[in-house]
């Protein structure tokens, strides 16, 4: 039988055009693993991650998995697989699964973060991994905004148009249930702040949209109190902006029992 072997997984998603192994021969996190996981277990390997990130996105904590026949250590398919992957992909851990593990259904959950910088001048620095978002940002205007976001709501005005057949009857459409939502400074640096998601799962471009939404509450340019109405609207021209990709960070998965002792 074959093994089922899971990665634990961080990158920069600067460079690449997402996840996602493209047809059109774009560079992508998958096909990098794939082309070394390949190399060393020789025999062709699929992965199957968790979820997908888009172009520019950047990930701290995903989780995907492979089937070999290969009798390669698992302990290659960290250091040795590190040793052959460019620096801004990095392998934080390799184990055995077990052989009904999947990435993606077995996860319970997941937590996004979004980072931004409301201030009129950022540094270079800072430019590929916070958002700029000029202009005066409250927090205590989101207190009572952030609560409502939290339970079970049809998050299609925060989905991208397109992403979906709106006709279709599979499935759960575009319900969620999102269990933390959080808005927070971050330490040393001032005009930084980032915004927490954890939900069961989330619609294409979701997190981003919610960010942008939220920031421009934040700002003052739109009433805390319409949040209620553009999630009723079911609209995705109701809500805010679609905030850029660089502030987006997958953060955690969620499984039971936990992995990589996470």
């Amino acid at each position: 039988m074959p093994r089922n072997v899971r990665l634990l997984i961080a990158y920069d998603g600067g460079s690449y055009h997402g996840w996602q192994r493209q047809n059109q021969g774009e560079s992508t996190i998958q096909e990098e693993l794939e082309k070394r996981l390949t190399h060393l277990c020789n025999e062709p390997i699929t992965l199957h991650s968790a979820g997908r990130t888009d172009t520019g996105v950047h990930a701290l904590g995903m989780v995907a998995h492979f089937h070999t026949t290969a009798t390669v250590p698992v302990a290659t398919f960290f250091m040795g697989l590190n040793s052959m992957l460019p620096k801004d992909i990095r392998i934080l851990g390799a184990e055995e699964a077990a052989p009904n593990f999947h990435s993606r259904y077995s996860a319970l959950a997941k937590t996004y973060r979004y980072d931004f910088f409301s201030g009129p001048l950022q540094l270079p620095s800072s430019r590929l991994y916070r958002a700029h978002c000029p202009g005066p940002f409250a927090p205590e205007r989101l207190r009572a905004t952030l609560d409502l976001l939290v339970g079970t709501h049809d998050f299609s005005s925060f989905e991208r148009s397109g992403s979906r057949d709106k006709n279709a009857t599979a499935g759960r459409g575009a319900v969620r249930t999102l269990s933390h939502v959080s808005c927070f400074p971050l330490l040393a640096c001032d005009d930084c702040w980032s915004i927490r998601v954890t939900g069961d799962g989330f619609l294409r471009q979701m997190v981003r949209i919610l960010a942008g939404t939220l920031i421009e509450i934040g700002q003052g340019k739109r009433s805390p109190e319409k949040l209620i109405d553009i999630l009723e609207a079911r609209d995705r021209a109701t809500a805010g902006p679609t905030a850029p990709a660089c502030g987006l960070f997958l953060e955690k998965i969620y499984y039971h029992p936990p992995i990589f002792c996470l």
